[in-house]
């Protein structure tokens, strides 16, 4: 069971769902690629190497969760805060490449499940959800951080709900039930998430207080606090 973690490795999804998911995954990767490059802010550019550079890392330490199960932070939701979904997909994209091919940490020939799961689905989903709550909640600290909080955990699910899916429809033979995989592995990944979550949300609220406008989520406006506080320091 331990061996079912989002990093895909090989003999565990067959040839033609693999195969299928790697044409989705060169799709969405090819229309984020056009739609970053027409939205490219050239301030994000530095921040995007140090986004990448933290979700390879975080994706690197793997931690146990239960008996028996291990798990790791994906980072889309931080991509895509930071970001944007599109940039931010990309980031995860180079993340699990580079992973792939020099580490062996998932099989290159699931590449394509893993971006499907880790890249484009984490990322849109995070950003889906932390665009809406960002309608709800006051842009302050804590409702950004309450906005990411909730992004980040979802995020983590629907990345594991993907391998749930892949695996139905072309999971090889894991010696236990689907119904049994699917509660441990979305279970496990709802643990994982609530850590990637209070690391997330303490990182993008760290940048909107410094530099809001470095903040894709917020569109370059400063938080409610940050703002009153420029306006008593100027008046």
């Amino acid at each position: 069971m331990s061996d079912l973690a989002l990093h895909i490795p090989t003999d565990v999804i067959d040839g033609p769902t693999s195969l299928a998911f790697a044409a989705i995954a060169v799709l969405a990767v090819g229309a984020c690629v056009v739609m970053a490059r027409r939205n490219l802010d050239e301030r994000l550019v530095p921040l995007a190497g140090l986004a990448t550079a933290f979700v390879f890392a975080a994706q690197m330490l793997n931690f146990p969760v239960a008996a028996g199960v291990s798990g790791h932070l994906l980072g889309g939701a931080l991509a895509a805060a930071l970001l944007g979904p599109w940039l931010g997909a990309l980031c995860v994209t180079v993340v699990i490449v580079i992973q792939a091919l020099l580490f062996a940490d998932g099989a290159v020939t699931a590449l394509g499940l893993n971006v499907a799961n880790m890249a484009i689905i984490a990322a849109f989903t995070a950003y889906g959800v932390l665009a809406l709550a960002l309608k709800v909640l006051p842009r302050t600290r804590w409702g950004l951080g309450v906005a990411v909080f909730a992004a980040a955990i979802v995020s983590v699910v629907a990345a594991s709900a993907g391998f749930v899916l892949q695996f139905w429809l072309g999971g090889e033979a894991v010696g236990q039930s689907f119904g049994a995989m699917a509660a441990a592995i979305l279970g496990t990944h709802v643990l994982i998430g609530i850590g990637e979550a209070a690391i997330t949300a303490g990182a993008v609220t760290a940048v909107a207080v410094a530099r809001p406008d470095l903040v894709h989520a917020l569109r370059g406006a400063p938080l409610a606090q940050a703002r009153a506080r420029v306006l008593k320091e100027t008046a």
